[in-house]
């Protein structure tokens, strides 16, 4: 049974920095493909970060160059390293998983059946 929970989410002024972490059990890393995503109040769920089962990355237009997806398989987490962060990014953010496809998953929210319960992040001005 896949779980994810996510933590590291907080209060930071923006031009900071958080790292999210995302404790995965039940995970075959060697066959899924895992990401980070984000909901803001009143906005529907977005792609952040995406880090499939053979190690490539993609990034949403509005975070590349400030976020970096990685993970330990030695502690079964997968991380977000934000950097910069700015106040239109405030939002609950969710890790998600799901088999790897190799027409990739993408950003579409519906192609991934596990989700954690979210960490909140707030960025004030």
């Amino acid at each position: 049974q896949v779980q994810l929970v996510e933590s590291g989410g907080g209060s930071v002024q923006a031009g900071g920095s958080l790292r999210l972490s995302c404790a995965a059990s039940g995970v075959p890393y060697s066959r899924y493909s895992m990401g980070w995503f984000r909901q803001a109040p009143g906005k529907e769920r977005e792609g952040v970060a995406l880090l499939d089962a053979y190690g490539s990355t993609s990034y949403a237009d509005s975070v590349k160059g400030r976020v970096t997806i990685s993970k330990d398989n030695a502690r079964n987490t997968l991380y977000l390293q934000m950097n910069s962060l700015k106040p239109e990014e405030t939002a609950m953010y969710y890790c998600a998983a799901d088999s790897y496809r190799s027409d990739g998953l993408g950003f579409r929210p519906k192609n991934y059946n596990y989700w954690g319960k979210g960490t909140p992040v707030n960025v004030s001005s």
